[in-house]
């Protein structure tokens, strides 16, 4: 079973996330399509700060939600953010077939 994401705003992860909803963010949000430049210890501070105080009591306290995150996740991006539209998307921009 695919499982929500709880990563820095980079890559795919930028289109994908929504807060709470299909997992979460470390770090702040993007500005204006660029990305924020903080320290380690800004996003270490935020990664610890939302485990302790949002996902693991999620996990453990609310089962009911975290399933509800883990549909979400897969309904709105594993049907999304896959291999085969990453490799028809790269065939048609890059050789233009």
């Amino acid at each position: 079973m695919a499982a929500s994401s709880f990563s820095v705003l980079d890559g795919w992860w930028i289109e994908g996330h929504k807060e709470g909803i299909t997992g979460w963010s470390i770090g702040p949000e993007p500005f204006e399509n660029r990305i924020v430049e903080t320290s380690n210890s800004e996003d270490a501070d935020d990664m610890y700060r939302k485990l302790k105080d949002i996902i693991i009591p999620t996990f453990y306290d609310n089962q009911k939600l975290w399933k509800e995150i883990m549909l979400n996740s897969i309904a709105e991006n594993a049907s999304y953010f896959n291999t085969e539209r990453v490799v028809k998307e790269y065939c048609t921009k890059a050789y233009n077939l």
